[in-house]
């Protein structure tokens, strides 16, 4: 047990610090501080050494000098049980320093708010990493503590162990600080490398010379994919919304399979303004549907697409589950339920099927709050994809036949379009009425995953004449729009950008169906 008698306090983010070094004061400590925050305590009434007092060294270069000081790093790197290291602090007149409470420059938010260069740069914070380290590597004898949600565990400990902090605790606070200086490092050598060597001549690099990134675990999963591989869910470290931080209201634990559908099922769901449902298997929609009568109606109809598919579903939505909702889930074998909020009704109902996973994603509009991450990862031998996100959306459509789409028809265009981006390649939608008819997913050749769609609504005994097409990308030949026309499809909305594509419009014209081109492609992998 070491007794904390004698602490550094400078923060950026002043979180709960007065309360914290208000506590402090009143187990006796002794507490050193500097600038804004020796000013914030000293208003509060509380007893503050000012840094350049105890030092005798004044703060100066605009604050970039203050605890860069023998007196400080020596109080906190030297080893209380090494007689050689006392021995020489006593002579220099180094006393021991016994915790070091400590958050960085908000480099990270001012870069992300946009800044200049040399702003970037004087927000790169070098006391407080050394401070922290040093205090880390020390932590045998020194406490650090650089994460506000800490204060009150620290302060019980202290209170419950006469003035002391144990060896855990001291481990577990200096895992966080290297875990925080990764972050903190990775931030600026991401951000760093994106700047082009000479801004005032060059446009910033999109992609970064090296690209870091740092995720803390959230769970454990029982396996991965298939149960003879090991898993677990990590979240971006840092991350204020995403899966990571929804919250599981009831149910098993979740998989890895689990996640991976819940992530489908949101991002569609969120995909839309009106009330949305959708259901995914093997993270591909069988079923999604939008309707101004609410969730219910649009869960119903999503059903309709494929009810043999959506048993054992994941089911997304974007407004909150009610109990009528919820009594019509507990009709059928879910995996699980993902939307921003369920009322009280509605967890009594779906508390009747234990099993069932009910994630509560918080209040989340739409998809770019829910994914606001600037590049999409993906993992391959021995390195890594980056790209952007994939948030273009068919903001300029460009009628190519003699008929245009009529207002029902681009009303399901744009619908049909919306499921088409999140359904893995090659892709075909069948939607009329806003909501999916027939879906052909992950198909090797487009004209099959046409075929596909047309067999999956005839099986769910759904008419497809009058409905509308969604390609992900363009036709390399005519047989697709052949194929639509005998099955009485009127509208069709893709890419463009084939070889063939006066071919395929031609064919559209010969059949009277309205073509339209987006001039974006929506492959998935």
């Amino acid at each position: 047990m070491k007794k904390i008698r004698r602490v550094i306090v400078s923060v950026t983010d002043k979180t709960g610090i007065v309360e914290f070094a208000r506590e402090l004061s009143k187990s006796g400590v002794e507490i050193i501080s500097t600038g804004g925050t020796a000013e914030l305590l000293k208003k509060s009434g509380i007893s503050v050494i000012p840094i350049s007092s105890y030092t005798g060294f004044p703060e100066m270069l605009d604050g970039r000098l203050k605890t860069l000081h023998p007196k400080i790093h020596g109080g906190i790197l030297g080893i209380r049980d090494n007689e050689t290291h006392q021995k020489e602090m006593e002579a220099s007149g180094i006393p021991p320093i016994d915790m070091v409470v400590v958050n960085l420059y908000a480099f990270e938010d001012t870069v992300a708010k946009g800044c200049t260069l040399e702003r970037a740069i004087e927000n790169i914070d070098i006391g407080g990493p050394t401070m922290i380290r040093a205090s880390a590597k020390n932590h045998n004898d020194v406490a650090v503590v650089v994460d506000p949600a800490d204060y009150g565990a620290v302060i019980r400990e202290m209170n419950e162990k006469h003035g002391c902090l144990g060896a855990k605790t001291r481990f577990s606070l200096a895992k966080k600080v290297f875990q925080l200086t990764a972050r903190y490092d990775a931030a600026i050598s991401n951000y760093l490398g994106s700047v082009a060597e000479v801004p005032e001549m060059e446009e910033p690099k999109k992609f970064p010379d090296t690209f870091t990134v740092q995720f803390e675990k959230v769970q454990d999963l029982r396996y991965g994919e298939n149960p003879h591989q090991k898993a677990a869910f990590y979240m971006t470290r840092g991350a204020k919304t995403g899966l990571g931080k929804t919250s599981q209201l009831q149910g098993k634990e979740l998989s890895y399979n689990n996640i991976l559908d819940l992530n489908a099922a949101f991002q569609i769901a969120a995909e839309f303004h009106e009330p949305a449902a959708v259901i995914i298997k093997h993270n591909n929609p069988c079923g999604a549907a939008m309707s101004k009568d609410g969730i219910l109606k649009a869960y119903e109809r999503a059903y309709e697409c494929d009810k043999v598919s959506a048993f054992g579903g994941i089911v997304g939505f974007n407004r909150q589950v009610t109990k009528k909702v919820a009594e019509t889930l507990a009709g059928i074998f879910l995996e699980a339920v993902i939307a921003p909020g369920f009322d009280k009704e509605a967890l009594g109902v779906l508390a009747t099927k234990k099993n069932l996973r009910v994630i509560d994603v918080g209040a989340v509009k739409d998809l770019a709050a829910f994914c606001p991450e600037e590049f999409d990862v993906k993992k391959v031998c021995g390195g890594v994809l980056l790209q952007t996100m994939d948030s273009e959306s068919a903001k300029d459509l460009k009628t190519v036949t003699g008929r245009g789409p009529d207002e029902r028809e681009l009303e399901d265009l744009l619908f049909a379009w919306n499921v088409c981006k999140h359904v893995k390649s090659n892709a075909i939608i069948l939607a009329n009425a806003m909501r999916t008819l027939g879906i052909g997913a992950g198909q090797m050749s487009r004209i099959d995953s046409t075929r596909i769609a047309i067999m999956k609504a005839a099986d769910a005994g759904l008419d497809v004449k009058g409905s509308v097409l969604a390609s992900d990308a363009f036709f390399p030949f005519r047989d697709n729009v052949d194929m639509a026309a005998r099955h009485g499809i009127t509208a069709i909305i893709q890419p463009g950008g084939s070889i063939k594509d006066e071919e395929v419009i031609k064919a559209a014209n010969e059949h009277g169906i309205a073509m339209v081109f987006t001039g974006v492609r929506h492959f998935r992998h």
